[in-house]
Parts: structure tokens; C-alpha cells; sequence
């Protein structure tokens, strides 16, 4: 005989208790149990659903929907129920799962409507909105669930669109472990943990800053080989103090909350690295003053207190990029699944395809469209709402 199940939905005004009078008048009717159960609060406004197996008792589920009924109307709330058939809850419960993140200075009703409807038509459910943000509606964290497989790609090229269009950032994710389960963040230095390109500073110093940033934007959106641009760019430093390198560094600009979020992902238990197509010399000193736990970039070749206008050792590209994270993650004997990698340029998009979470942040628009997900903020910490930590936890940690 197919299952019995009630559908039973609670609203009304928050209080104590309400799930304790329910469940004990479920607990007291043989042969009911509880199979499914969910409750959502909204300022004082509460939603309780309770979904009921009756089908291991004899009773009938009417004097049980009677007390619940009248339970309702004495703590002054409204109840409903519905007969859900167990084809019907194996299908809702069968389904694949993903998570969309919105994210940005405002989630307005606009950029909602344009999101959801997307996913409507791509035959996904919202199952459940969460607000991450504190106050202001800056984030909002939406669990969907679809019968089958999502055309991811293409989804996300919609929903680039979308975001542009509504000043967004919005991020598909499979909703499985390994979206809680990250254990080590990679990150790019120039343009992503720091607000400036290096190289160009020290051209600047050097007086050959126009011919470098030529050569930089060039190579940032993939026209260039790296290799080839980084020689010509370290050639026109020929002659540069390495004092330059240090009045450079002090100068640093650090993008906002880019401490911040170093300092919560080592208070979770995060490995962190810098992996940059850079210069070793300011690596280094960022790994020490945040505590990062790996540093790799281009080694500056420096004779007696000048720059040769040559580097030393391994070039540091994308596809270095993307085997120092292997071998970390492999040192670290965590999967790739368990790798976020953040980076801005064309170099990085190899490191961002490695990891189970590549992010393209402030990126130039061929690397926005190739990375899984791209971030337009200009806080470096909104990452951590793609890990599904909320504002309110967030400052719990940083304090």
C-alpha cells in the first residue's frame, strides 16, 4: 500500500514552543512520524513545515490533523495541510541541487526577477532563499533543484549578461560537499590580493612606464604570450636600484578586504598561497606580513644593488600557475575539489580551471567569460559569501 503523507504548513507569528506542542501531538499519535521538516523566519513571521508518515499505523490521520488544527488556532497561527503521494516526494527529493549566489552593492527586486526567470526557464525550482548580508539586501543565497541537468555553460552565459545589466555578480554551484569542504585558497597578487601591477610601479620609477603598461594590458588579455611579454617588460627595468623595489613595496595598496580575508580563512583552518606571474621579491614579503602559508612568483635577477633587465630560474605562467596548485593541493593532500583559486588575467585562467572553485575577480571581459564564476566587487572578502558564510558570521570571526 503507498504511503500516506500529510503535508502540514505552519504560518504566523514566531514564538517558543510552537515546534514542541507540534511535535509532541505528532509524537502521541501511533504510527506518525515525521519524514521531512523545515521552518523559515522572516523578522517575527515564521514558516513550519512538517511533512507526516502515517503509514505505519492503523489510525486514521484525521484526529491528528483535527488537534493540530486546533493547537494552531489557540497559539493564534494557520494551518494547512495537503496529501502528498510518494512518487510525488521522491521526484522533489531526486532532483539535482545547485546553489546561485547574487551579489552586490543592492539585490533589488529587478535583478531578482531577472535571475529567477532564468532559472524558471531552465526548469529550476527555487527550493529556498537565504539572506547573507546584514541590514541592506546585498546577498542572496538561492537553493534550486531541477529534474535534470542544467546546461551549466549556457546558463551562465545568461546569467553573465544578466549581471551586467543589473550590476550583479551572480554564481552557479553544484550543491554538494565539496562547496563546504574547501580546505586551501590560491590567489594571484597583482590586480587581485593588491590593487596594483607591480611591474608597472617599478617601470614607472625606471621612467619606461607608458612602454611597460603597453605590454602588460597586452598581456592581461591574452594578446602576448606571458613569457615573451614578461622578458620585454624586466628588459626596459635594466639599471633600476633595487631600492626602488623597496620604496614600491611600502607604497603597496592592498584591495579592500583582501586582510580580511586572509585573516577568516586561516581562523577556519584554510591554507592560503600567492601565486603570481610577479616578482619573489614582493611574495615574500606579503606571505610574511599576512601569514600566507605559500608564496611563488618570477625571481628578479639583482647584481650589486641593480636590476640585470633578467629573471632567474622557472617563468612563473599560467600553466606554472596551474602546477604549483597541484602540487600544493597534493602536498596539502587535499583534492582539487577542494581548491578555490582567484585571480584577474588571462595567466590565471589555467589555475582557475584546476580548482573546484575558480574565481575571476575585476577580471578583463575574455577572462570573465571563460572562468566559472567571475566577482565584480571591490571588497576581496565578498568571496567568502560563495562558501555560504553569512555577514553576521563573518564579523563573528574577524572580532
Amino acid at each position: 500500500m503507498e504511503n500516506r503523507l500529510i503535508l502540514i504548513t505552519i504560518t504566523g507569528q514566531d514564538r517558543p514552543g510552537v515546534i514542541a506542542k507540534v511535535a509532541q501531538l505528532i509524537a502521541d499519535t501511533d504510527g506518525a512520524r515525521i519524514r521531512d521538516i523545515e521552518q523559515t523566519t522572516t523578522h517575527t513571521q515564521m514558516v513550519l513545515t512538517l511533512l507526516l508518515d502515517l503509514s505505519a499505523g492503523g489510525s486514521s490521520e484525521k484526529p491528528l490533523i483535527k488537534d493540530l488544527l486546533f493547537q494552531a488556532k489557540e497559539m493564534g497561527l494557520d494551518l494547512d495541510f495537503a496529501v502528498i503521494s510518494e512518487d510525488d516526494y521522491r521526484r522533489k527529493t531526486a532532483g539535482n541541487t545547485y546553489v546561485v549566489t547574487i551579489l552586490g552593492s543592492r539585490v533589488d527586486a529587478r535583478s531578482l526577477a531577472e535571475v529567477t526567470g532564468l532559472l524558471a526557464e531552465a526548469s529550476a525550482n527555487v527550493v529556498r532563499i537565504s539572506k547573507l548580508t546584514q541590514r541592506e539586501l546585498r546577498c542572496v543565497e538561492l537553493l534550486i533543484s531541477t529534474d535534470g541537468q542544467l546546461d551549466i555553460p549556457a546558463l551562465k552565459r545568461q546569467l553573465l549578461q544578466v549581471g551586467g545589466s543589473q550590476r550583479v555578480d551572480v554564481a552557479v554551484q553544484k550543491e554538494r560537499l565539496y562547496r563546504r569542504a574547501k580546505r586551501l585558497v590560491v590567489m594571484d597578487m597583482d590586480s587581485t590580493l593588491i590593487q596594483v601591477e607591480v611591474i608597472d610601479e617599478l617601470a614607472r620609477l625606471a621612467g619606461v612606464g607608458e612602454d611597460v603598461a603597453r605590454i602588460t594590458e597586452q598581456a592581461m588579455n591574452g594578446e602576448l604570450d606571458f613569457g615573451q611579454s614578461l622578458a620585454a617588460r624586466v628588459a626596459l627595468l635594466k639599471g633600476l636600484k633595487e631600492e626602488a623595489l623597496d620604496e614600491v613595496y611600502r607604497s603597496i595598496p592592498f584591495t579592500p578586504g583582501a586582510r580580511n580575508l586572509v585573516h577568516i580563512l586561516k581562523r577556519l583552518g584554510f591554507r592560503t598561497a600567492v601565486i603570481s606571474g610577479g616578482f619573489k621579491f614582493f611574495t615574500d614579503r606579503l606571505q610574511q606580513e599576512l601569514g600566507l602559508d605559500y608564496a611563488f612568483a618570477n625571481q628578479l635577477e639583482i647584481v650589486n644593488g641593480e636590476v640585470t633587465g633578467r629573471t632567474m630560474g622557472r617563468i612563473v605562467d599560467g600553466e606554472c600557475k596551474a602546477q604549483l596548485l597541484e602540487e600544493i593541493a597534493e602536498r596539502e593532500g587535499v583534492t582539487l575539489d577542494q581548491v578555490i583559486a582567484i585571480g584577474d588575467g588571462a595567466n590565471d585562467l589555467p589555475m582557475l580551471g584546476k580548482a573546484g572553485l575558480g574565481i575571476a575577480f575585476n577580471a578583463k571581459a575574455r577572462v570573465r567569460e571563460q572562468a566559472d564564476t567571475h566577482i565584480n566587487q571591490q571588497s576581496l572578502d565578498s568571496i567568502l559569501y560563495l562558501l555560504g558564510l553569512s555577514e553576521r558570521e563573518m564579523d563573528e570571526i574577524s572580532a
